[in-house]
């Protein structure tokens, strides 16, 4: 679990995020959404400890994310998973140096142990055999599964996903879902995912933080958007005439 607390950040004469409480629950994905410049990324850069904030605080269970001591901060990182929106893959890597590299960075495993979780993690993201391949050989969906193999290979506590379905087509970004989410059940992840994706979050929204303006807007679940009244979420995920028309089939039905 991940609690934000009463967080504020503010970059010279802006302030950017204006209070914000909410806690990420464990096992579940966490959703943060919200249009363009509503400070999503800045949150989620303060809830990885990239930026501090203005004032607030972030709590990992019980630990204070930004009065840990050097040491226990460290040992705190190695329990972090991190897909970043450009997959952040090195291109003079092959797929498995791109996964093993934080084992190489962060543990003592043996080249056998290392070779074992990269071939566990690539089995995981269902991508078995091209251990010696480039980035630049695979395709965008490929890469994008590599990254999710290379965020979980040190078996994280927390996982993080910066729009994990940027540019890609529907049908792979459903895929990259239903592997985010299958990931944080089987593992018992706190996983918390900035998107504006609306498959994903009426797929697998368990836990919705809105942010509008800078504040919390709004907070629930997918099963909660399409009869929720709150204006702002309306103007949000039905922005689009297609979800218009999806809410206003849902809403025709009879009891």
């Amino acid at each position: 679990m991940i609690t934000a607390k009463n967080i504020f950040k503010s970059f010279g004469d802006q302030e950017v995020l204006k209070g914000i409480d909410f806690t990420f629950e464990k096992a579940k994905t966490n959703l943060i959404i919200g249009k363009s410049g509503a400070g999503k990324t800045v949150l989620l850069k303060i809830l990885v400890g990239l930026f501090d904030p203005t004032d607030g605080e972030v709590f990992y269970d019980d630990n204070n994310l930004f009065a840990l001591p050097k040491r226990d901060l460290l040992q705190l990182r190695m329990k972090v998973g991190m897909l970043f929106q450009g997959n952040a893959l090195f291109d003079s890597m092959t797929v498995e140096e791109n996964i093993r590299f934080p084992m190489d960075m962060f543990t003592k495993f043996s080249k056998a142990e290392k070779q074992k979780q990269v071939d566990h993690c690539l089995e995981r993201v269902s991508l078995p055999g091209i251990n010696k391949k480039y980035p630049s050989e695979i395709s965008g969906g490929m890469q994008k599964r590599v990254g999710i193999a290379r965020a979980i290979v040190l078996n994280p506590k927390y996982l993080f996903a910066d729009e994990p379905n940027s540019g890609l087509d529907p049908k792979t970004a459903i895929t990259i879902d239903e592997l985010l989410s299958d990931i944080t059940k089987d593992n018992k992840i706190t996983t918390i995912i900035n998107t504006h994706d609306m498959n994903s979050v009426m797929e697998i929204g368990e836990n919705i933080c809105l942010l509008h303006l800078g504040k919390l807007a709004w907070q629930g679940n997918k099963d909660q958007v399409l009869e929720e009244k709150n204006e702002i979420l309306q103007n949000f995920i039905f922005a689009s005439p297609f979800l218009q028309k999806l809410k206003a089939r849902a809403l025709s039905k009879p009891e």
